[in-house]
């Protein structure tokens, strides 16, 4: 039986999930800058706290076969949750490569492509594509948002990465097959 911001008895549905991250975010800021004692302790306790959660869920992970273990880590709780505690099972390369192309339909949406070029060190490089909308690549902003979007989407799979930098890529210049044949007749 549902119950109200619930999936089923006592579980959250995903906004009631995120309105929970999004207060204890809120929390666990004001406790850092709360001088004393106390404020030390209850922020040691959370800490601890988590770790204990973390190996409880390493334990899951290491009695999960290879099946299980892929429906874990799709799940977007589960998967943050992995991530968090460094025992996703996906290496970062394919995390950001997947995030890339989930994004891919919408970006080629507004007449542009976006595909995943890879890691260098810490930072994920994405092969952008301007989308001419029917402006030409004058518009501005479209691309900028769309690296914006896309920086996002890949370090919330990936936050080992430090950065997401596009590699700009321009639509082919049309050059006329008459240009390359006769060239040499000039």
């Amino acid at each position: 039986m549902a119950e109200p911001g619930g999936t089923a008895a006592g579980r959250l549905a995903d906004p009631a999930v995120e309105a929970r991250l999004a207060r204890l975010d809120e929390l666990l800021e004001d406790l850092g800058s709360a001088p004393g004692p106390v404020i030390r302790s209850a922020v040691e306790s959370v800490r601890l706290l988590t770790e204990v959660y973390g190996e409880a869920l390493a334990r899951v992970m290491d009695h999960a076969d290879g099946q299980l273990a892929e429906r874990l880590a799709d799940d977007e709780l589960l998967g943050h949750l992995l991530v968090l505690h460094a025992i996703h099972p996906e290496p970062v390369e394919r995390r950001a490569a997947r995030a890339v192309e989930r994004l891919r339909p919408a970006v080629r949406e507004r007449g542009g492509d976006v595909e995943w070029a890879g890691v260098e060190g810490e930072v994920g490089r994405v092969r952008l594509t301007a989308g001419g909308g029917g402006c030409g690549s004058g518009c501005g902003g479209g691309s900028a948002d769309v690296t914006a979007v896309v920086r996002e989407a890949v370090l919330a799979v990936a936050p080992e990465l430090t950065a997401v930098e596009p590699v700009q890529t321009a639509a082919p210049a049309f050059v006329p097959l008459t240009m390359l044949t006769h060239r040499g007749a000039r």
